[in-house]
């Protein structure tokens, strides 16, 4: 018998140690650093590099059960470090690279960190709110190409652990696929953040995900910009890089104006985007070459209706679209399947899908009620991290509760319609933003928008004013008077936004959703950026 026969393939670590034995060379993820050289990475690296950090952890007293936080782009360290977690039981918090001073304190506070993992470029960042971190042990700093930093460091640098010939080497100390792996937090888009446990089946999960709905093959490449903080990057990208072995290039950040440079140079055939990013990437200016890259399927979750099918015409390729949130639900399009617009329905077998009204009543095909759902085998339910409330209150009845306004239409294809509360309605009629951000956009100055709602000027209860928040390209002064024109000439006049607001950047969460609620704290009528189309 194996002496590795006692290993679960269902843990990540267990199932990169028997990787590492039985095919130790194989590349299996290629860290794309744009100037600077690329980083690759085989089973062996993972297996041996994360059991390094997982004795660096006992050592600093960091044991089954504790948590530590990951504050980094996406470097081979944040993989590492993931992988090191499972090994002892420790419970990893992926932070946004964009947390900043209260966000990242309580991010670290409500997880109880007990240990960062951060790039020296973020250090100060965190060194700003340790003061106030009272559960804290010890930071480990990686030191990555073109973040040299200047002044005297007191911690230990990852990297020289990662070098070390020899350790103490790390017996698998989990078995049971149930102990939590990470903690996510959502976007938080309405208020504070939620931390959402995640279990060590979650690897498990998506490598069923990739057979049956991904359907990568060896000849693959895939890609992502993605953070690997957010589910999505690990659910498309990391985990079936993982656990089938093809190939997948992973950059920094997202990056709209490389990202056919970057499938071009590594031959990449899919790649993972949210709906924001895709219009972002739609509103580059056209060049003749589009069509000519080596992508066959985007792997999409919020599709612009009004630009999905040119997306697919412009750069010759097909959309698979699906949904899906932390805490759960999962539906998928297969490409050329199902009409457009669609989100999918959800895998037969695993889960059901319904639209209810207020009162948990189905609602009708073509109908709006709000996505509630739940598991056909086991207990449908979500562990929000210490807020026992909050579970019970998101999975009242034994369905989760979404907050999704969706409808389904005769056949079962469900369409997303809007969150709960963020519904724009002007003159009695229900608004569609992403149309209105597709004409925007094809302005040749407008490099990203988003359209949004405040309270109307009439005082109509329930109505709105439409807002366009607008980022030009770099240097780039926009005429706001062309761009109200061009609403005017194409779209329909209760679409017209009634106030522009030009920003140089449009907040935005960890999954690339724009942050609304911050554009509208941001407005007033009266600041210099802001447009009144009275007066155009």
């Amino acid at each position: 018998m194996s002496s590795r026969s006692y290993l679960n393939q269902a843990i990540i670590s267990h199932f990169l140690e028997i990787k590492a034995d039985s095919i130790p060379d194989k590349e299996v993820l290629i860290f794309e650093n744009g100037d600077m050289d690329d980083e690759r990475v085989t089973y062996k690296d993972i297996y041996e590099k994360s059991n390094k950090i997982a004795s660096a952890f006992l050592k600093a007293g960091i044991e089954k059960g504790d948590t530590y936080a990951v504050f980094m782009r996406n470097h081979a360290e944040f993989v590492l470090s993931m992988v090191a977690g499972p090994v002892i039981g420790a419970v990893m918090v992926p932070i946004d690279p964009r947390s900043r001073g209260d966000r990242l304190k309580f991010l670290l506070t409500n997880s109880n960190a007990r240990a960062v993992v951060v790039s020296a470029e973020f250090l100060p960042w965190l060194e700003q709110v340790l003061p106030d971190i009272p559960a804290f042990k010890t930071i480990f700093v990686v030191q990555k190409p073109g973040q040299e930093t200047t002044g005297q460091i007191n911690y230990p640098f990852l990297n020289e652990i990662l070098e070390q010939d020899s350790w103490d080497r790390v017996k698998q100390q989990i078995m049971d696929v149930r102990h939590p792996m990470q903690i996510i937090y959502t976007s938080g888009t309405t208020g504070d953040p939620k931390g959402v446990m995640i279990r060590n089946n979650r690897f498990g999960m998506f490598t069923i995900v990739t057979r049956l709905v991904w359907k990568y093959k060896p000849s693959d490449i895939l890609y992502t910009g993605l953070s690997l903080t957010h589910g999505n990057a690990q659910a498309v990208t990391l985990f079936p890089a993982l656990g089938t072995g093809v190939p997948a290039v992973i950059s920094r950040k997202f990056t709209k104006s490389r990202i056919w440079d970057i499938c071009r140079k590594y031959g990449c055939t899919s790649f993972s985007l949210l709906g924001g990013m895709m219009a972002g990437i739609f509103n580059e200016p056209p060049n003749t070459g589009d069509a000519d890259n080596p992508v066959k399927t985007v792997i999409s979750a919020g599709t612009p209706r009004a630009i999905w099918e040119d997306f697919e015409n412009r750069y010759d390729l097909k959309i698979l679209e699906w949904y899906g949130a932390v805490e759960g639900g999962f539906a998928y399009k297969p490409p050329g399947k199902g009409p457009i617009g669609s989100f999918g329905k959800p895998l037969p077998g695993l889960m059901e899908f319904k639209a209810v009204d207020e009162d948990d009543n189905e609602v009708m095909p073509g109908k709006t009620g709000e996505l509630i759902v739940k598991m056909i085998k086991g207990d449908t339910r979500v562990d929000y991290l210490g807020n026992k409330e909050a579970s019970e209150k998101k999975t009242r009845g034994g369905w989760l509760r979404t907050g999704d306004m969706v409808s389904k239409d005769e056949k079962g294809w469900y369409f997303f319609k809007c969150r709960i509360g963020s519904e724009l309605r002007r003159a009695g009629d229900f608004i569609q933003p992403d149309h209105i951000e597709r004409i925007i956009g094809e302005h040749k100055d407008v490099s990203e928008v988003c359209v949004y709602g405040i309270p109307a000027a009439s005082g109509a209860p329930g109505e709105s004013d439409l807002v366009a928040a607008i980022t030009p390209f770099k240097g780039i002064d926009i005429d706001p008077g062309l761009i109200f024109e061009k609403c005017r000439k194409d779209l329909e006049p209760n679409s017209v936004p009634s106030y522009l607001q030009i920003t140089e950047t449009i907040p935005k969460t960890i999954s690339e959703k724009a942050l609304d609620r911050i554009l509208k704290e941001q407005f007033s009528p009266d600041d210099d950026n802001i447009f009144h189309l009275t007066n155009y």
